[in-house]
């Protein structure tokens, strides 16, 4: 390493290279390892600048040169591995524990454990919990057995988990706004467009209680589930969530987390962004009078024979190329509430609303090919019903005529010799709106494009959903009680928490599933003396030296230096 004193506008600029032979010029070259600063400046704060940072750069070379000095280490044919020795360990979480660290995750797990005088380590289960919910996800049971692949001191009992688990259901809600805050001071969280949709998780069990109950499930399973509602702020971090029982409407858990989330987090007036299962009379009542504003998509399908017509009239239409069109209009929409007073009478209330519409040829030829293997298995039926039941069946009936089934049974019946006709006219009309899009907002003065993109944005929550289920593989729950389930998923949460900010400090360039991957693969193996050698690389690995100063790109490390790497990432709490 050399001090380079060089010229920039009349002044003379400091910085610590280092040089390098390229092949190509045949020549010596240098590159910048680090700015200091103009000289005047420095003067400043050093009596003589240009001597104290030449002695800095001679300290730099003689630690890196003694870094790269060679050890030896004796290899001994015969040497036997040891039962239990632990000679294979993570140390991808380091990532993690910069992001858990920074966010004071440690400080509020210790400070609540001390309230209830806790004879295990809260902090260092949910440290374990969490990691493991992103690196190695499995069973309460399999995480505790597996504990040993990190380099952190996990001194607990399984039994400790669960009852960790329990106490976290305690402190759930102060967790999530602990997170806000944390989240709020080092990022600046921005909110005044907020995400929302739910989802659902299944449990492989026959009996019902309260909050497992069997609905409508997204993955069209019959076993009870739990629903979940997220928010999401603009920039796609996660907020809030909240858990319903599995037969609760979708519709009906954005107002109970809305005025928890208002009430506690303080964000302001918003715009609430959700898809066509919130777009009911009382959310939109409630979002005006909340002084909210909303974008909810409109199923066109299932609409008024009114929109239909101008959904599928051209003139208004602007083309955007060849492939994509668009129009709006103001529409005042009619929508019945109740009056506050002694008779609770209801009336009818006009609300200014804008409608978006637009028609995309790719979302046409996505949805004719989402479609075919329901249809072409409606004209299987038509052809074969004696090959299908209302199990098999499901999704392609609603395209056949004449169809009834056994009550007991579940078997198609052949009603006076009627075989089940596909219904042509059911799919041509479901066809005529391949492609269009409605979007309804109260934002009526924003144009057109920032309506559709401000709606664009809920792809995000749709993947955070998908990341919790495939990822960190949120279902099946294999836990019976209540307070430990509402764990489970605080966990799923705080990991996703960390997972998306972490992808955001490393600039957006890597989705959580390679992330998730490469830290996991990110481990070394003991040799001897404390020496440990990684075998992973990759341009995540680059990225997190570059971005995050976490620096695993050594292929041998001692014991020493790794306590120092995770050692590191302790040191940035809020």
């Amino acid at each position: 390493m050399n001090l380079q004193v060089g010229s920039t506008r009349g002044r003379k600029y400091l910085s610590i290279v280092r040089g390098y032979w390229d092949p190509e010029t045949k020549k010596v070259r240098h590159k910048n390892v680090e700015s200091l600063g103009y000289l005047d400046e420095l003067e400043k704060q050093y009596d003589d600048p240009v001597a104290h940072f030449k002695q800095v750069a001679a300290e730099m070379t003689r630690q890196e040169t003694e870094a790269s000095s060679p050890v030896s280490i004796t290899i001994r044919k015969n040497e036997r591995l040891e039962s239990g020795a632990g000679n294979r360990k993570n140390i991808g979480y380091a990532a993690l524990s910069a992001i858990y660290h920074e966010l004071g995750l440690d400080v509020f797990f210790n400070n609540r454990a001390r309230t209830i005088k806790a004879d295990y380590n809260v902090n260092a289960i949910m440290k374990l919990l969490i990691y493991s919910r992103i690196l190695e996800p499995a069973s309460k049971k399999h995480t505790f057995e597996k504990r040993g692949d990190y380099f952190e001191k996990f001194d607990f009992l399984l039994e400790d988990v669960y009852r960790c688990l329990t106490f976290a259901d305690a402190f759930g809600r102060d967790l999530q706004l602990h997170l806000h805050k944390a989240v709020t001071k080092r990022y600046g969280r921005r909110t005044e467009t907020v995400y929302y949709d739910v989802t659902n998780y299944y449990f492989e069990i026959d009996k019902q209680d309260d909050l497992r109950k069997k609905g409508v499930s997204k993955e069209h399973r019959p076993d009870p589930i739990v629903q979940m509602g997220l928010f999401m702020d603009t920039d796609g971090i996660p907020l809030s969530y909240g858990l319903f029982p599995g037969n609760t409407n979708d519709c009906e858990t954005l107002l109970p987390l809305l005025a928890e989330t208002k009430d506690a987090y303080d964000i302001g007036r918003a715009i609430i962004v959700a898809d066509k299962g919130m777009n009911t009379a009382v959310n939109i009542t409630s979002c005006i009078l909340g002084n909210y504003g909303y974008v909810f998509s409109q199923t066109v399908r299932g609409g008024s024979k009114e929109l239909k017509q101008y959904v599928l009239k051209q003139d208004g239409y602007k083309w955007m190329g060849e492939d994509y069109k668009k129009k709006s209009r103001l529409y005042p929409r009619e929508i019945t509430v109740k009056v506050k007073d002694i008779h609770g009478k209801e009336k009818k209330v006009s609300v200014d609303e804008k409608q978006v519409v637009f028609y995309s040829r790719d979302y046409d030829k996505k949805a004719k090919a989402d479609r075919a293997q329901t249809v072409q298995k409606a004209r299987d039926m038509e052809c074969n019903p004696a090959k299908y039941n209302r199990a098999t069946s499901y999704g392609a009936a609603k395209y056949l005529k004449n169809l009834a089934f056994d009550k007991k049974t579940g078997e198609i019946l052949i009603q006076g010799g009627q075989m089940p006709i596909f219904d042509e006219a059911k799919l041509a009309e479901e066809e005529l709106y391949d492609g269009y899009y409605v979007i309804v907002t109260s934002e009526h003065k924003k144009s057109d494009d920032d309506i559709i993109d401000i709606y664009r944005g809920l792809w995000r929550i749709e993947e955070s959903f998908r990341i919790t289920k495939s990822d960190f593989d949120a279902r099946p729950v294999y836990l019976s009680r209540q307070e430990r389930i509402n764990a489970h998923f605080l966990i799923c949460f705080v990991a996703l928490v960390i997972a998306r900010l972490l992808q955001k400090r490393l600039g957006g360039k890597f989705s959580i599933t390679s992330i998730a991957n490469s830290l996991s693969k990110a481990s070394c193996t003991r040799l001897e003396q404390n020496w440990y050698v990684q075998d992973h690389y990759d341009d995540l690995i680059i990225a997190l030296k570059d971005e995050l100063g976490v620096d695993l790109t050594r292929k041998y490390l001692q014991l020493a230096d790794i306590k120092k790497i995770l050692g590191a990432t302790k040191k940035h709490a809020v």
